[in-house]
């Protein structure tokens, strides 16, 4: 009885073995280890539930109420309104209204040498003022940096900025 075994038996098998090893080496690298046993948790801004928009109204009295400190008539919230809508361009109402608000004499902003003795007070306050909410320490750094670099940065200036900042759009 003699057995004879060709090449291309032992090729093919050569081949399979290869491959049965190859999926056996390959398995386990597949899983997924947690290797610091971290629960991962979601990255969200620093007010993430202001997600709705403020009516043309509501931005205006909101606005005179952190600028002024008092609250607007229902006649001059109307008119205020009504102006924004006949513009159209929404931002450039809302800069005209500003400016409007900043050169009035009762408006409420500290002066800048306030703003300048204390840079870290006056950012909180301006938060908290505005956004309803206190800085994040990357907030406060940057503000602090760069009212420190830039002598022309007003107080006015800032209070502006945060005016028509896109998270103050939001409540």
């Amino acid at each position: 009885m003699s057995m004879r075994i060709s090449n291309s038996t032992i090729r093919t098998g050569a081949t399979a073995c290869a491959v049965v090893l190859a999926i056996l080496f390959l398995l386990p690298s597949c899983r997924k280890d947690r290797i610091y046993e971290v629960e991962p948790l979601p990255v969200l801004p620093p007010s993430p539930n202001k997600d709705k928009e403020k009516t043309n109204e509501q931005y205006a009295a909101i606005l005179h109420a952190n600028l002024f400190q008092t609250a607007l008539s229902a006649n001059e919230l109307f008119e205020l309104g009504q102006c924004i809508e006949s513009i159209g361009d929404k931002e450039l109402a809302r800069e005209v209204i500003i400016s409007n608000f900043m050169n009035e004499p009762d408006v409420i902003i500290p002066s800048d040498s306030v703003m300048r003795a204390d840079i870290d007070a006056f950012v909180n306050a301006t938060y908290e003022r505005f956004l309803v909410r206190e800085p994040t320490e990357a907030e406060r750094t940057w503000f602090r940096n760069y009212i420190e670099a830039d002598p022309n940065v007003s107080a006015e200036l800032v209070y502006f900025s945060f005016a028509l900042s896109n998270e103050y759009l939001f409540y």
